[in-house]
């Protein structure tokens, strides 16, 4: 039987031995939360199987219950090969939603809590020759002002813009072997202006007497800068490459280098391959610069949601077809909207030269409770040490559409955070209606007719400034960057019976009358000189949800490259 979803699930810190746990797993529903007293953590039998790494709510898992699922287990056995027999074991996981602990032999390994981002376990004590039994317990309140849920719907069922539920494991498990002594994920940083890459990588265990061997590859075999025998400075290596060859990333050309890190002390003990991207970002005016020129972002708003894997993907192939079905209608990149993404598909956009913004799932929490201010920081923390080396990835945005009634010194507190964690990035406080410190101003702008859309931003052709926008008291600065980061959600489902359906505003009565809607108002904003970006809405539909240009199950409503020609056209920024 084939494993699904079999390829690395982490390309840029990669070992060359691991073991991936997808497939067939028993499963079993505890909606009481009474599993602990059970035995459902010891050998209390299961009712059920389940197809990891898709959610219980999927088709893809074979479990396809969409109610709401308040505790879930999961059990299965593993032999570790004994060609690791003298190495670490750790049991990753990609994404748990939410809550999590794991048994090994009936024997807890630790917790997690929070559903997007991965997590690692050290079980090497808790294992045995032979077969070993790997234990799960994922608890989820999507109700929980508490818990960041993003689109996930705190109804019974799906409604507007809010879809089916996921809970539990949603990216794949696996195993790796690693030495007593081993390298942990490289932060990389680029810097084209001087041909170089910054390079710090954490160390686990015992520093003493080790070094670090980097090197940099073009065409994954022409090696274009290597540095050998750099000590440690505490527990972190340190090390900065000068290139050979300098080829920027863009996304007309992205080049990726090949990045092998060897760790030693006259003996080898840990090998990791991983890769960068050499580009800068920078804000100049209203402009925001790739690589010092002025590149309008023409983005689609992608909400990660599958017919068949809800949050998970099918196939390692549909991430990657995503991408080029939005490229293929003439954007160039995406919001990545109330998820944070799997890593896979940063790694094609990276690979193909697709543009993103990071966002973490806000929607659900009340910002003025403490408790849920630390939850969302911790993960949000984790996604931003995650994803920092991408370089596809141009802008962090924490939060979307706040309200006024929400704690503003929060918004200010996570921006400051992100900014000091990675200062080579700009970042939205917030997504929408309201700001109160941000490097980019963005608003969401759903009016449909493209001359009253066009009118809404007359003034910053002069002033720079929307007096009074949506009630926000901070207007931009003069010269700041502009970007209308959601508009557009036109409504489109010929031939689609009943009223379930929700889009955005008065439906045209043709494709023809959809085209020059779409038409006008994208051409209010690429013809706008204060105009850095855009986003529309969106690139599918998802559920209910049939504002995409693409229906749920990735079917061109129009010809895309009716679409590409009007995304296409130079935008005023790009001008000169």
């Amino acid at each position: 039987m084939s494993i699904p979803r079999p390829e690395h699930p982490r390309p840029q810190f990669a070992r060359a031995q691991w073991l991936n746990l997808n497939g067939a797993w028993a499963f079993q529903r505890d909606p009481g939360r009474s599993g602990r007293a059970r035995g459902l953590a010891g050998d209390a039998p299961y009712d059920t199987q389940i197809t990891v790494p898709f959610c219980p709510e999927s088709r893809l898992s074979g479990v396809t219950d969409t109610d709401f699922l308040p505790a879930v287990w999961y059990r299965r056995a593993v032999t570790v090969p004994d060609a690791w027999a003298e190495q670490r074991v750790l049991l990753h996981f990609g994404a748990v939603d939410y809550d999590c602990e794991v048994w090994v032999n009936g024997v807890s390994a630790g917790t997690h809590r929070g559903g997007y981002v991965g997590f690692t376990f050290d079980i090497t004590a808790l294992l045995h020759p032979g077969e070993n039994v790997l234990t799960v317990c994922a608890e989820d309140d999507t109700r929980s002002p508490l818990q960041p849920t993003g689109k996930q719907s705190k109804r019974y069922a799906s409604y507007e813009c809010m879809y089916t539920r996921t809970t539990g494991i949603w990216q794949t498990v696996w195993l790796e072997p690693v030495p007593r002594r081993y390298l942990g994920r490289p932060r990389i940083t680029p810097d084209l202006e001087n041909g170089g890459v910054d390079v710090e990588v954490p160390i686990v265990g015992d520093p003493r007497g080790l070094t670090l061997e980097v090197a940099a590859f073009l065409d994954d075999e022409r090696m274009v800068a290597q540095v050998k025998n750099v000590p440690p400075t505490g527990n972190v290596f340190r090390v900065r490459l000068t290139l050979d060859e300098v080829r920027p990333w863009s996304p007309e050309s992205p080049t990726l280098y090949r990045l092998g890190l060897v760790m030693s002390d006259g003996k080898q003990w840990d090998v990791v391959s991983s890769y960068f991207g050499l580009r800068s970002i920078t804000l100049s005016g209203p402009a925001v610069l790739l690589n010092g020129k002025p590149v309008f972002q023409r983005l689609i708003l992608d909400q990660g949601f599958y017919p068949e894997g809800i949050y998970t993907a099918p196939s390692d192939a549909e991430l990657r077809a995503d991408i080029e079905r939005s490229m293929a209608m003439g954007f160039n990149g995406a919001r990545l909207h109330q998820k944070v993404f799997e890593e896979r598909f940063l790694y094609w956009a990276d690979k193909l030269g697709y543009l993103v913004w990071g966002e973490m799932a806000s929607w659900g929490l009340d910002l003025a409770n403490p408790a849920a201010l630390e939850r969302f920081q911790t993960e949000w923390l984790d996604a931003l040490a995650r994803d920092y080396s991408h370089p596809s990835l141009v802008g962090w945005c924490p939060f979307n559409e706040t309200s006024t009634s929400q704690n503003p010194e929060v918004l200010r507190q996570i921006y400051r955070v992100t900014k000091a964690l990675d200062p080579t990035r700009p970042v939205i406080d917030t997504s929408g209606y309201v700001h109160v410190v941000t490097d980019v101003y963005d608003v969401h702008d759903y009016e449909q007719d493209p001359a009253v859309f066009a009118a809404h931003y007359d003034m910053l052709r002069s002033q720079n400034a929307v007096a009074g926008w949506q009630g926000t008291d901070l207007q931009p600065a003069p010269g700041q960057p502009y970007f209308v980061s959601e508009y557009g959600g036109i409504w489109w489902n010929p031939g689609q019976a009943g009223d379930a359906a929700w889009g955005y505003g008065n439906r045209p009565q043709s494709a023809a009358e959809f085209i020059e809607r779409f038409r006008g108002l994208a051409e209010a904003l690429l013809r706008h000189p204060a105009m850095c970006a855009l986003c529309y809405t969106q690139l599918t539909d998802v559920e209910q949800e049939v504002n995409g240009l693409y229906t749920y199950d990735r079917q061109p409503k129009f010809p895309p490259e009716a679409i590409k020609a009007i995304m296409a056209q130079k935008a005023a920024i790009e001008e000169g």
